[in-house]
């Protein structure tokens, strides 16, 4: 457990580091792309100075979230390699079309986005903006359909001789709901945080009185794609949280720290967890909580009486609702490997006959296989507090940023904005909260699916690499000390980049 312990930190580390750059690089490269058509159909170089602002703080972005993205890729194969070769035919297959396909999509007209002012006509250089906006997010779309696929997995099927997954059928694994709206959430998340950067930034102009034009026009169009992004991701949630209820019952319990089901079960809109609880005691839940009544029936089953299992359901099973015990999935998953291990044994010795008998036993049981590795039905649970608390930081925040967008438009219209100095300083001070939120988005995804790998099919133990945990301890604090100074780095050049400002484009300039 030690080696799985850092196994995980590690990747958990590689992955928070990145996707600080993700939501950044998805949201910014529309911005910029709708920046560039404004200024196409104005003809206004002060539109110009804008996109070509943008687009450097975008570069930076770019180049640093790649590193670490490839980083993350190889750590499947150096640090979770019994993962990737028991799934490698399902989950490689989307990585690979986002390699071939999107990621150098986006690199190469990044490049003519970069580089190519007054080296190309202005409307392949405007083509270029939205090839790079698209070619990132179907970059995000091939990994959030592989990502979907451990959350949910689908369109495969098990092969007991070559002790793996394979696909099954594509279309499948490709337009999984779970899949499909993980994708949508996740982009509009990046919108919004990427709105929330670019009005946080024009506000510092504007509280510094500096380029004030440029920095209203920032703030009218970040705000609006901020607001509609805002919406598009409460909609988006809605589904979500109902893919959530279908598919990984445990992970919306853990959620909305739900011990004991419930028809007609309220949302907590607010709520300070029992640190004492354990799962099957009689203390309550929470030291205190603020509920909405009857919301998560509606949002996890749009059903306003549906009942909503808790985590003591999940365990312990409930018969009146059909909710089946993990006690019982663990008998029916030693079942199977034990029934695997059989046919195995038949198939060396040459009992073509009895081979089959033990396959058919075992292809009875194989849904439940993975929870055959666990002793106690408790191991299933994943980290509750974390889940709570990161779910309902996002909720919290993403809430916020709604009334921001709309504060910002307000003000913008009646033209109060540079005179409304708290606003400013609210917006100023947004920035990290975008990319907070994204984090707590990222943590109830993963953190709530634990202790799967592969939900209901793979357990993370499982799928480590046979490596000692103090390699693995090295090599994280390597990467812990490279993320870190690549974060400073991108830091440092993204202030000195807003500090210099947005310039007054001449005809001729060719410089970022």
């Amino acid at each position: 457990m030690e080696l799985v312990d850092w196994s995980r930190a590690q990747f958990a580390l590689t992955a928070i580091y990145h996707f600080l750059f993700v939501p950044l690089t998805l949201g910014l490269s529309f911005l910029v792309a709708i920046m560039e058509t404004i200024y196409l159909k104005t003809g206004d170089e002060k539109w110009f100075s804008a996109t070509k602002f943008w687009v450097k703080l975008f570069g930076i972005n770019f180049v640093i979230g790649v590193a670490t993205g490839l980083i993350m890729e190889f750590e499947f194969g150096t640090n979770w390699s019994a993962y990737s070769w028991i799934v490698g035919d399902i989950f490689g297959a989307p990585l690979a079309i986002e390699g071939i396909f999107a990621f150098f999509l986006e690199s190469t007209f990044f490049v003519v986005l970069f580089f190519g002012w007054n080296r190309v006509s202005k409307g392949f250089h405007l083509l270029s903006s939205w090839l790079v906006a698209i070619g990132t997010n179907l970059s995000a779309l091939w990994i959030l359909v592989a990502n979907g696929w451990m959350q949910h997995p689908v369109g495969m099927k098990f092969n007991p001789d070559a002790m793996r997954y394979e696909m099954g059928n594509f279309w499948d694994v490709i337009f999984s709901p779970v899949a499909v709206a993980k994708f949508l959430h996740t982009i509009g998340g990046g919108y919004v945080t990427a709105a929330i950067f670019v009005v946080g930034v024009s506000a510092w102009f504007l509280i510094r009185g500096r380029e004030t034009q440029f920095a209203r026009r920032s703030i009218i169009v970040g705000a609006s794609f901020g607001l509609f992004a805002s919406i598009f991701l409460l909609l988006s949630g809605d589904e979500s949280a109902h893919q959530v209820a279908q598919k990984q019952p445990m992970k919306l319990a853990a959620m909305e720290g739900l011990y004991t089901g419930e028809g007609r079960a309220g949302i907590v809109a607010f709520g300070i967890l029992n640190s004492d609880k354990e799962i099957g005691d009689d203390q309550p839940e929470f030291f205190g909580d603020i509920q909405i009544p009857y919301a998560l029936s509606i949002l996890g089953y749009h059903d306003i009486n549906a009942f909503v299992p808790g985590i003591n359901d999940l365990i312990a099973g409930n018969a009146k609702f059909d909710v089946m015990s993990a006690s019982e999935k663990i008998a029916r998953g030693q079942a199977a490997l034990t029934e695997l291990s059989a046919y195995h044994d038949a198939k060396k010795a040459g009992d073509a006959q009895t081979a089959a008998a033990h396959l058919n036993a075992f292809d009875a049981n194989e849904s439940y296989m993975g929870y055959g590795h666990f002793t106690d039905p408790k191991q299933t649970v994943p980290p509750i507090a974390l889940t709570f608390y990161s779910f309902h930081l996002m909720v919290g925040l993403g809430s916020f940023f709604i009334v921001l967008f709309i504060v910002l438009l307000y003000l913008s219209m009646t033209n109060e904005l540079i005179r409304t100095r708290w606003a400013l300083w609210i917006t100023f001070f947004s920035i990290p909260l975008g990319f907070v939120a994204c984090e707590a988005g990222w943590i109830v995804a993963e953190v709530g699916r634990q202790p799967w790998v592969i939900q209901d099919l793979l357990p993370t133990m499982k799928g480590v690499s046979a490596l000692s945990a103090q390699s693995v301890q090295i090599t994280f604090w390597m990467f812990a000390v490279l993320f870190t100074a690549l974060l400073i780095a991108e830091i440092k050049i993204m202030i000195s980049a807003i500090t210099k400002g947005p310039h007054i484009a001449e005809k001729g300039d060719d410089h970022v």
